[in-house]
């Protein structure tokens, strides 16, 4: 069997084709959402390394490869996907937003204290659609959230986290948000990412 030696790091310190290991550990230990995967061959890794992550690496990459070509053409690579992390509920929250083709992440806020899953996704929907209103991009946005959506387009965070001193932030960045949403029309289509098919969304912490 041939020895896996070189080493892709879509998202890390550098991110790269690496051929000994110890160059790659450096670019990922310690690094929030390092993204990487061994490939026995340096054909097989540059592919990899021009290509999505999320075809190679996470839970459901098995899974994912079982998929037909029909249900992968479904996803839409030139977009944005948003997703949540929350330690606790409530507890630690933050969120973040990724490019689906690269796996770049392109924003993150937080950690923020007394949050909770619900708010981070809503939060992070509105940021993105600002972000890419903001840059003039006419891509999709995804996300896996159906509450989140439905709040986005009721223009209301529907929670029923009490609000106390430790979340004020929290709370202050939901009204901006709503503000944002009252005040504001766009044309970006905000899809519900299929994770039953496609596995885990792009923008995914990893943490479950």
């Amino acid at each position: 069997m041939a020895k896996k030696n070189f080493y892709v790091v879509w998202n890390g310190v550098k991110p790269g084709i690496y051929r000994q290991w110890n160059e790659a550990k450096a670019q990922v230990e310690g690094y929030d959402g390092a993204i990487y995967k061994s490939f026995p061959t340096l054909e097989q890794a540059e592919q990899a390394f021009r290509d999505s992550p999320w075809n190679y690496v996470g839970k459901n990459a098995e899974k994912k490869k079982t998929v037909s070509i029909h249900n992968n053409a479904a996803i839409i690579k030139e977009s944005l996907s948003v997703d949540a992390a929350c330690s606790g509920n409530p507890g630690l929250m933050e969120y973040r937003g990724v490019y689906v083709k690269t796996g770049k992440e392109i924003f993150r806020q937080g950690p923020f204290e007394m949050g909770t899953n619900n708010i981070g996704e809503f939060l992070a929907l509105v940021h993105g659609l600002a972000l890419l209103k903001q840059k003039k991009l006419n891509i999709p946005l995804y996300s896996d959230s159906r509450n989140a959506i439905k709040w986005v387009k009721d223009k209301k965070c529907k929670t029923k986290l009490e609000r106390i001193p430790e979340n004020e932030i929290i709370f202050d960045l939901i009204a901006r948000a709503e503000k944002w949403l009252r005040e504001n029309t766009y044309t970006t289509p905000i899809l519900k990412w299929e994770t039953d098919q496609w596995g885990e969304i792009p923008a995914d912490f990893g943490r479950k």
